[in-house]
C-alpha cells in the first residue's frame, strides 16, 4: 500500500469515476485503474463494485476510505510540520467551527490570532458539530469548536477525539426589535412559546435539537413558520417577522429584541476538539493557546458579549 495509491482510491471515491478522478489528478486513466488494481490485490479485497458503469465503494472500500483520508492528511501535516521548524512565521491551521459560532465568538478570536501570527494561513470550515467531529477523526482539520450536545457516546468518531469546555452560551429568543415585547416580565417560559409561529433550523442542527426537546419537556410541539435554515437564514428570516428563533445570545446584536428563559434557562456548551492519536502541529496548538488566552483575558476585563461564561478548564 502506497501513498501514491491512496491517493488515487480517495479520487476515484469521491469522484465516483475514473476518467475524472485521472483528469484532477492529472495521470492517464489507464494507469490509475492499475494502481487501484494494485491497491485491491494489496488489500485483499475489491474496493469498488463496477456495475453498468455505476461505480460504488465495496464494504471494503468504505472501510479504507476514512483512514485513507486520515493517512493521506498526517502526511501532508508532518510536511507542513517540518517545514514550520524554527518559528513560526510560516504555516496553516485548518479550524472547524459552527455557523453560530462563525457568526457570533469566532472572528474577534481569529482576529486576535491573526494579528500575533500574521503569516500563518487560516482555513475554516463552517459545519455542523458532527460533520465537524468526522472531519478531526479523517484528519481533515486540526481543531473544532463543536457544541457539546453533540457529542454523543454512539458516534464511531469520538474515541479519537480530545475534547476541552471553552465556554457555556445562553440561548434566548429572537423577534425583530420594532415588535412588541413577547412579555411583560424580563424572562419568558418555554411553555409561552407553544402556538407562536418558530423559525426553524434544518434537520442535524444542535441548535433545532435544542429547541424542540425543550418544547417537548414543557409538554407542546413546536409551530414551525419556516424550517431548514441556517443561522444566517434563520436571523434574516426573524429579521423579516417570519417568526421567532432560539438562538445564542452572542449572535444577537442591535437589531434583534433577545428575551432569556425563565431560571434555569437555556444554555449550551462550547468545546474545542482535537485528535487525540496525533501531536497537535504547532501553528494549531499556536491557535489553541491563542482561543484560551482571548476567552480569560475578555472574561477578566468583563468584555464577553451577555449571556457567555468561560468554563474553569479553560483558564
Amino acid at each position: 500500500m502506497q501513498m501514491h495509491q491512496l491517493n488515487y482510491f480517495v479520487a476515484v471515491a469521491e469522484t465516483r469515476h475514473f476518467t475524472q478522478a485521472a483528469d484532477e489528478i492529472g495521470i492517464a486513466q489507464p494507469s490509475l485503474s492499475q494502481q487501484i488494481r494494485a491497491l485491491e490485490r494489496d488489500v485483499g479485497s475489491p474496493l469498488f463494485n463496477r456495475v453498468r458503469g455505476n461505480l460504488t465503494l465495496t464494504d471494503a472500500g468504505e472501510i479504507l476510505l476514512p483512514i485513507a483520508r486520515r493517512i493521506l492528511a498526517d502526511a501532508e501535516t508532518a510536511r507542513l510540520e517540518i517545514r514550520e521548524l524554527g518559528d513560526l512565521r510560516r504555516g496553516r491551521v485548518r479550524l472547524g467551527a459552527t455557523p453560530s459560532l462563525c457568526t457570533g465568538l469566532l472572528p474577534p478570536m481569529l482576529a486576535a490570532f491573526r494579528s500575533a501570527y500574521p503569516g500563518i494561513q487560516l482555513l475554516v470550515r463552517e459545519s455542523g458539530s458532527r460533520d465537524l467531529q468526522r472531519s478531526l477523526g479523517e484528519g481533515a482539520l486540526d481543531l473544532a469548536l463543536v457544541i457539546d450536545s453533540r457529542l454523543r457516546a454512539d458516534d464511531p468518531q469520538l474515541p479519537l477525539l480530545l475534547s476541552v469546555p471553552l465556554l457555556e452560551e445562553e440561548l434566548v429568543v429572537i423577534s425583530p426589535r420594532d415588535t412588541p415585547a413577547l412579555t411583560r416580565r424580563r424572562r419568558i417560559s418555554i411553555a409561552e412559546l407553544e402556538g407562536l409561529p418558530l423559525v426553524m433550523f434544518r434537520e442535524g442542527y444542535d441548535l433545532r435539537d435544542a429547541t424542540i426537546a425543550a418544547c417537548h419537556a414543557a409538554g407542546f410541539e413546536p409551530t414551525y413558520a419556516v424550517e431548514g435554515g441556517e443561522m444566517d437564514a434563520v436571523l434574516e428570516f426573524v429579521h423579516a417577522g417570519l417568526g421567532l428563533a432560539i438562538v445564542p445570545s452572542t449572535v444577537v446584536r442591535d437589531r434583534f429584541r433577545a428575551t432569556p428563559f425563565m431560571p434555569p434557562g437555556l444554555h449550551r456548551t462550547v468545546r474545542l476538539a482535537r485528535r487525540r492519536d496525533v501531536r497537535l502541529p504547532r501553528a494549531a496548538a499556536a491557535l489553541q493557546e491563542s482561543i484560551v488566552g482571548f476567552l480569560a483575558n475578555a472574561s477578566e476585563a468583563g468584555e464577553l458579549p451577555p449571556g457567555v461564561r468561560v468554563k474553569k478548564s479553560a483558564h
